[in-house]
């Protein structure tokens, strides 16, 4: 009892080795997939126009993990005040018209008039191979060398309105990052073409010499979104067909509506091999744009776009919403087979989902 007494007497007045001490704070863990990602960082990379910078931000967007593509969306928040300041061009062609070639010669061009190109893709088709188009790059090389160019293969999504959505992403992280001409290219078939014409200022339908051979070939109503034709491969044994071809075309446009209002849609022959007929072709891009911009048509149509992407994009929430809940893809499936066994209409199986 003594030395218990002595010992707190002794103990007495003297500080613990916690008073007066703030208790150190608790680690905050992160869940899996939750490393630390500078937004800022990335943000000012991609403003002062770094590819590397750029190629991250996108691949940001573009992850499946819930907490990259919540940091994807917050730093393509940051940037949105500096998007919507390039031109955007959808290209697409028949089979054999040779797209690459000339959108490499064309951003050759264009880099070399001082501009700032990024090429995106838009595959479909990528989803069903498992990947995105890894020859995009193989067919540009030179292209792909240009430090003022920028070259996106197409992302990998399960469904066309993923494509869309992480295409449409891109492109802003582009204009962002300061690259004023788009050019976004159809690889696949369906309905890529009337998704990228939805999304572009212009639409480029390059064709082969022989008008009427072509046609036979051409998805229906293809010509009908081009605001612009060009006669591809206009070289060699071909030049002089190639302008035969041209007129054709522009009689046969003079009786289809213009897929913009205010313009009538043109037609040029050009060669990516002799470099013929591309500055002609970006002229009609040029003219084009002032024409459009001057009616009114041009921003019009843009906030037409944004309207119908915030639209589909609600129902692909909906429907991705939909299916996370195991109780309705079990309930789903049950519907499903008696629908099938012609237990019940289509009809009435939807009201007994919604109920």
């Amino acid at each position: 009892m003594d030395q218990e007494k002595t010992t707190r007497h002794v103990l007495k007045g003297v500080p613990s080795a916690h008073d007066g001490m703030t208790a150190p704070p608790r680690k905050k863990f992160r869940k899996p997939g939750e490393q630390t990602i500078d937004l800022a960082e990335i943000a000012e990379g991609v403003r002062n126009g770094s590819r590397l910078f750029l190629g991250k931000a996108i691949t940001l967007l573009e992850s499946s993990n819930p907490f990259h593509k919540k940091q994807g969306q917050e730093l393509l928040n940051r940037l949105l005040p500096f998007t919507g300041n390039s031109v955007r061009l959808g290209i697409t062609g028949v089979p054999g018209a040779g797209k690459s070639t000339f959108i490499e010669t064309f951003g050759e061009l264009l880099t070399g008039l001082g501009h700032r190109v990024a090429v995106l893709a838009i595959d479909p088709s990528s989803s069903l191979t498992g990947g995105s188009i890894l020859g995009d790059k193989t067919r540009m090389e030179q292209l792909a060398r240009n430090p003022q160019a920028f070259i996106r293969p197409s992302p990998t999504a399960g469904t066309l309105g993923g494509v869309h959505k992480k295409t449409r992403e891109t492109m802003l992280l582009c204009e962002a990052a300061g690259y004023d001409v788009i050019l976004v290219e159809t690889v696949g078939v369906g309905q890529s073409e009337t998704l990228v014409r939805g999304m572009v200022d212009i639409f480029l339908l390059l064709v082969l010499t022989g008008a009427g051979d072509e046609l036979q070939g051409m998805k229906k109503g293809i010509l009908e979104l081009a605001d612009a034709l060009i006669v591809h491969k206009a070289d060699g044994a071909n030049a002089k067909l190639a302008q035969k071809t041209v007129a054709e075309y522009k009689g046969m446009l003079h009786f289809l509506q213009p897929a913009t209002a205010g313009w009538r849609t043109e037609a040029v022959a050009a060669s990516s091999l002799e470099k013929t007929g591309i500055d002609e072709a970006w002229q009609i891009v040029l003219q084009f744009q002032e024409v459009v911009q001057e009616s009114g048509h041009w921003e019009k149509r843009r906030q037409a776009q944004t309207k119908d992407w915030f639209r589909s994009m609600i129902a692909d929430e909906l429907h991705s919403r939909f299916f996370e809940d195991p109780a309705k893809r079990d309930m789903v499936k049950k519907l499903e087979k008696q629908v099938l066994d012609g237990e019940l209409t289509v009809s009435q199986a939807i009201s007994f989902l919604f109920e």
